[in-house]
Parts: structure tokens; C-alpha cells; sequence
């Protein structure tokens, strides 16, 4: 059952989406908890996905951290490379498909910002040049020093990690120049060694897509407040913004706007079908 006040909000939304010429959608963790992904969200939910690290009481920034790799590159890498097979399996939920629609029906289409490594935004069937992932991909590899500017793809990989001590089994990934060891290209906590050379492609790409489209609606999806980096980038946009989210749902004075306290996936299911879409 939709609350009096999303109902309100999900017809100004529509309306919104209907005045626009183009999609912006910005993405937080948020947007994967209906496919099944882990919420990272403070210390006990990111232990309740990776008790082998709750046990030795190591929290999220302890290992998304370049020095992890430096210190324990079989755990760092347990964790990352978990992380990678998972989001391999993980079918990204109908909710994405409504997004795709949404914005094949809006003449500028649609620009994907999201500050998740997961890829899913690929796998929905999303073009790789309307995409910009402002902390990276987990899908693409670097050298740990760096040696070289080089960027990699991960698809060479296959993780086999013991989950019981969050260990990865085998040979380390590793840079085929200086043999160092491999990381993923993510912009981690203290991290003044990542490669921005993918990032700033995609950042070209959406410089270009935003000069071109003139009216877009944000529709902001499962982006929290710890760290708020797509939030303020959906507020940066001064155009109309569509915040989805079932915690931290309030906008900020200075934007046009409409709340919506729901998750993801039933938000966007009662969009479209106040649109009339078809998905």
C-alpha cells in the first residue's frame, strides 16, 4: 500500500518526468537492495554480509582502503573478489528497466551518475558512454603502485575465495608491466593512488550529453547521507529533482522538487504505471 503523501508525490513525479527532454538518474547503494545486494550501511550491516571480517572486528573503511592491500592481499582481495562474483550474478531488478524505458521516451534519453562500482547499470542494458561512476568500477583492474597509467579489465578473472575467512585462493591479480599486485580501479578511503584515466572519459561524456539536453528531471535513487556525494551532485543540477529513498527522503530547500519514501524498485513501479509505461 502507497502512503496518501507518495501517492501526492508520485503524480508530481510523473508530471515532472513528462515536461522533461532528458534523464538524469543518480545512484546510490540504495538502488541494489531490491536485487539482493548487501547494504554497507554502518558497521553491522556491512558484518552481517562479511562475518569473517566481523570477527576480527575490520569495518568497511579498514578494507576499502588501498593499504589493505599492502597489509593482507588475500583478505583485501577475498573481499573484492567476492564482491565481483557477486555482482556477476546479481540481476539487476525490474526497477531498471523502468529507468531504461523512462528514458527512451524523453528525446535528450537518459545519463546514468552513480557512485556504485557494481556495474549493474551495464548489465540492465545501459550504454557504457551514458554512464559516469564517480568511485570507479570493480569490473576494471590497476596496479597497486601505479607503475603505468594502465586500466584494465577484470573479466579475466575468476574469484575463488574461502568465505569462512574472507581469504581469495591462489595467485594474486597482478600487473602484467612491474608483476605488482593488481587492484580494483575504485576510488577507495585515503586513496591518492587511483587512476582516473576511465573516469574522466566518462566525464567527458556526460559534459557533452549535459550541454545538449536543456530541460532534464534527476530522478535520485538509494542515495544516503554517510556519503552524500551523489546527493550533492543531484542538488548541483538545478533542475528538477525526484528524490527516492525510504530513510533520508528530504530535499533541500534550494530545489524543485518532490520526496518519495520508498524504496527503489516500488517507486518506480508506481511511476510507470502512472504513466502508463510499459516495461
Amino acid at each position: 500500500m502507497i502512503k496518501h503523501t507518495n501517492q501526492q508525490s508520485i503524480k508530481r513525479a510523473a508530471l515532472m518526468i513528462s515536461d522533461a527532454d532528458g534523464l538524469i538518474i543518480t545512484a546510490g547503494a540504495g538502488i541494489g537492495v531490491d536485487s539482493g545486494l548487501p547494504d554497507f550501511r554502518g558497521n553491522q550491516g556491512f558484518w552481517q554480509a562479511y562475518p569473517a571480517l566481523a570477527n576480527k572486528q575490520i569495518d568497511f573503511m579498514s578494507m576499502a582502503n588501498p593499504q589493505s592491500f599492502r597489509k593482507n592481499p588475500n583478505l583485501a582481495w577475498g573481499f573484492y573478489g567476492h564482491r565481483l562474483a557477486l555482482y556477476r550474478e546479481t540481476i539487476p531488478h525490474v526497477g531498471f528497466r523502468i529507468l531504461k524505458t523512462l528514458g527512451e521516451t524523453l528525446s535528450g534519453g537518459t545519463f546514468v551518475v552513480t557512485s556504485n562500482v557494481d556495474g549493474q547499470f551495464q548489465k540492465a542494458g545501459f550504454s557504457e558512454k551514458g554512464i559516469l561512476e564517480i568511485h570507479g568500477s570493480i569490473h576494471l583492474c590497476q596496479c597497486i603502485e601505479p607503475c603505468k597509467e594502465d586500466i584494465w579489465s577484470a573479466a579475466g578473472l575468476n574469484p575463488e575465495v574461502d568465505e569462512s575467512s574472507c581469504q581469495w585462493l591462489g595467485p594474486l591479480p597482478a600487473c602484467s608491466h612491474c608483476q605488482s599486485i593488481a587492484r580494483p580501479n575504485i576510488l577507495m578511503f585515503r586513496d591518492s593512488e587511483w587512476l582516473e584515466g576511465h573516469f574522466l572519459e566518462q566525464e567527458s561524456n556526460w559534459n557533452m550529453w549535459r550541454k545538449v539536453v536543456k530541460r532534464p528531471v534527476v530522478i535520485e535513487l538509494g542515495a544516503g547521507i554517510d556519503i552524500p556525494s551523489i546527493r550533492y551532485f543531484s542538488e548541483r543540477q538545478e533542475s528538477p529533482l525526484i528524490r527516492i529513498n525510504p530513510r533520508d527522503d528530504v530535499l533541500s530547500k534550494v530545489n524543485v522538487g518532490v520526496s518519495i519514501s520508498m524504496g527503489a524498485k516500488d517507486a518506480l513501479i508506481a511511476i510507470a504505471q502512472e504513466l502508463d509505461l510499459n516495461f
